[in-house]
């Protein structure tokens, strides 16, 4: 009708959780919860309430900021409270208990790199902890303060700075601010027909700054499977100064500047933008499930697809606990989701060299297949087993938080080593890490596995712990299984953390991993960096 006007009601907007993971209208209600807890025998019998920031005792700050940064700076409790932990269990339950740790007092959101150069020199003029924060989607006691070495905190939320600055279309390259969050940043790629192809699990709540500071690993199996491989340029604000280095394409002039940062979460700089490697998006793709009697047989399927020069996007294999928790299989067999996906060619021909190489292991397709073109953004999805992984990984993360409200053990943590080790390893962890669980709690444990990346000389398994836990004392369960599990891993020489990053968390086994002479040439880094030793206190080093 010519001149009429439509009108619609605006939706309201989703909000994050800020004492669990993800949007806080997808979380599991109560009797959701009940049932769940029904699996694990030992478990409440009615979830713990969901906690308001309301209910906590937040103090008024410890220091002011100055009139100068006033527009950038908030001391609202509300705000503050949802930057004083990660979504790692012990987080999750720290909060369900009231006991999220020491909140930080002050919150800032710079615009640019200059207000974030100008909160450092006041941060290290005050004694103040600056600790970056990210999408806040750490696992691993990435972004909070522990200890009372500092008069106060700021957590230093960069996601103002979100735009796509530059796009080198024929470079394949893109200029991107560090705050962006994954959505915001595929969105902005997305009219140039162009991805940076990163998704990790994390990837609607965790920014590109964050990624780079942590070496985040994505959802692809092979070839690029770290952040680290899409960087040209970064770009750092440190309190002793800013740094960009050169965009190239390679260089062989001595140890590698963004080297130093790849990886230092936080600790040594911030990082507040980099040049990215993006690539034209996928219009082909392909999958395929192949089910294994024998979680063996399937491991050495695995490893003679990583020996190839097949490059599937997704080599995921899921042990027969893993593959039923997500639905995948419901027979005991081991499940290997597999999928492949081009810009510029069909891929069904490698699939089925694939799947070819699994059948000569033992492994048996399940029937459903997905193929052609697409334009989604991670691995592609078939019906079926495919399908049901799929759906299972996204939404694993708010179930692993509804199982903490009826105070059970639900979480994971993952790890790489060479082929060599990989079946004892797995062994031990879930012997050894079960048999602590029972000692710990008196009711067994499932220690699931899966293969999250491989690679031609080894992979990464991703194991899942669930247990009844111990009423009030989870956090101290569940940080002894920890400490076994890391014993597990130092032992067979398998390192402390594939793609979670090191935090305060992982610290005992970073010590452990790094060798000495690395070890001074990061405290004295660290040392000049950052001469107030500000900057995330406790992370990586002392």
């Amino acid at each position: 009708m010519t001149g009429a006007t439509r009108t619609t009601t605006p939706r309201p907007a989703r909000t994050r959780s800020w004492w669990g993971w993800g949007w806080a209208d997808a979380h599991p209600d109560d009797a959701e919860c009940v049932a769940m807890g029904a699996l694990l025998p030992g478990t409440l019998a009615r979830p713990l309430p969901v906690p308001r920031t309301a209910d906590l005792r937040i103090g008024r700050p410890a220091v002011e900021a100055p009139r100068s940064l006033a527009r950038t700076v908030t001391d609202d409790p509300a705000v503050r409270a949802a930057h004083a932990m990660g979504k790692a269990y012990r987080d999750v339950v720290r909060a369900l208990r009231g006991r999220p740790g020491r909140i930080p007092d002050l919150v800032a959101h710079p615009a640019d790199d200059r207000e974030v150069a100008d909160l450092l020199e006041w941060a290290g003029e005050h004694g103040v902890a600056v600790v970056p924060f990210g999408g806040g989607s750490s696992v691993s006691g990435g972004v909070e303060y522990r200890g009372d070495a500092h008069r106060a905190v700021l957590s230093l939320d960069l996601t103002a700075m979100d735009r796509v600055l530059e796009v080198d279309a024929a470079g394949r390259a893109a200029r991107i601010q560090a705050g962006a969050l994954g959505p915001a940043l595929e969105d902005q790629l997305r009219p140039h027909g162009l991805t940076l192809r990163h998704f990790p699990q994390s990837f609607e709540f965790s920014t590109l700054g964050g990624w780079l500071a942590t070496r985040a690993g994505g959802h692809y199996a092979t070839g690029r499977t770290h952040i680290d491989d899409f960087v040209q340029s970064l770009r750092v604000v440190t309190p002793a100064g800013a740094g960009t280095s050169w965009r190239l394409p390679a260089s062989g002039a001595g140890p590698s500047p963004d080297r130093l940062f790849l990886g230092s979460e936080g600790a040594l700089g911030v990082i507040t933008e980099a040049w990215m490697r993006v690539q034209e998006r996928p219009r082909h793709k392909a999958s395929a499930a192949v089910s294994f009697a024998s979680f063996g047989a399937a491991l050495e399927a695995v490893r003679a697809i990583a020996g190839s020069d097949l490059a599937p996007a997704n080599c995921r294999l899921l042990d027969a606990g893993e593959a039923a928790l997500a639905g995948a299989s419901r027979d005991g067999s081991a499940v290997l989701v597999l999928g492949f996906e081009s810009s510029d060619s069909p891929v069904e021909a490698r699939l089925a060299q694939a799947v070819d190489l699994a059948r000569a292991h033992g492994g048996r397709e399940d029937g459903s297949r997905d193929g052609g073109p697409g334009n989604g953004g991670g691995p592609g999805g078939a019906p079926g087993a495919v399908d049901a992984w799929r759906s299972a990984f996204l939404r694993m993360p708010y179930l692993r938080d509804g199982l903490a409200r009826m105070g059970a053990i639900a979480e994971t943590f993952e790890t790489a080593a060479t082929w060599d080790r990989i079946p004892a390893l797995i062994d031990a962890v879930r012997t050894e890490v079960g048999a602590a669980a029972l000692k710990a709690t008196g009711h067994p444990a499932t220690v699931n596995c899966r293969l999250t990346h491989v690679y031609p000389d080894g992979a990464a398994p991703y194991f899942t712990v669930l247990a009844a836990g111990r009423p009030g004392d989870e956090v101290g369960v569940w940080d002894h299984l920890k400490e076994v599990a890391g014993e597990v891993l130092h032992r067979h020489r398998a390192t402390i953390t594939h793609h979670h990053a090191v935090g305060r968390d992982h610290r005992p086994g970073y010590d452990r991993q790094r060798p000495d002479p690395f070890a001074l040439a990061l405290r004295a880094a660290k040392g000049a960096l950052d001469p107030h030793g500000i900057l995330n206190p406790g992370v990586l080093i002392d």
